[in-house]
């Protein structure tokens, strides 16, 4: 399939470590590298969204050119892909958990109300930024009990500490809601279409 729309293309890199992302991207036939930006995403994530000056919109984004640019100037002949994700919620922004403990109580406090993801993309070249996106889904959490919680962090392992709002969509996280606005690829934490387009836009791939 890369044949078919990269023959001939500067090389593509994912700069995230994310299998959901890789996934996708293998999923529409296109042809990458993976190489994790090494930024320490915690420091980075308190660095920008502790003085409040930025939206959580604007954090994700943020998040997502600094990814891709660290990597894009390691690699300046490739396209570069940075990603991030922002889960808000009561005026504040959701980290990753650090331990199935930490897990159990965000989805306590989740349960049974709305909360917005942020998820942003990038496309470096040369070391800078050429495009970035970001878009928003509210998604409202069913009313959980703590032994449901418990059962389906027991069910879902560790993988969910992967994932802001201790929920992966594609898997046993779907048993968490009730509704869901938003783009799905964006949800799960790639804004498919619109990076799809930036590709072909830039020449990274055929269109």
């Amino acid at each position: 399939m890369s044949e078919f729309l990269q023959s001939g293309k500067p090389p593509l890199i994912l700069a995230s470590s994310s299998k959901v992302r890789a996934r996708l991207l293998e999923a529409a036939g296109l042809a990458f590298s993976v190489q994790p930006p090494g930024l320490d995403e915690h420091i980075m994530r308190q660095a920008v969204g502790s003085t409040g000056a930025l939206s959580p919109q604007d954090v994700a984004e943020v998040l997502a050119r600094a990814k891709a640019e660290a990597v894009s100037e390691l690699v300046p002949g490739a396209f570069v892909i940075g990603a991030d994700q922002v889960l808000a919620f009561g005026g504040r922004i959701i980290n990753k958990p650090d331990s199935m403990e930490a897990a159990r109580k965000e989805l306590l406090d989740l349960s049974g109300k709305s909360h917005t993801l942020h998820s942003a993309v990038a496309l470096a070249s040369k070391g800078g930024t050429v495009w970035a996106h970001s878009e928003s889904s509210t998604l409202l959490m069913r009313e959980l009990s703590p032994q449901f919680i418990g059962g389906y962090l027991a069910a879902a392992g560790e993988e969910v500490l992967s994932s802001v709002g201790a929920y992966q969509l594609e898997g046993l996280g779907i048993q968490l809601f009730e509704k869901i606005d938003g783009d799905y690829f964006s949800i799960l934490g790639l804004p498919l279409l619109p990076l799809l387009a930036a590709l072909r836009r830039e020449g990274a791939i055929d269109g």
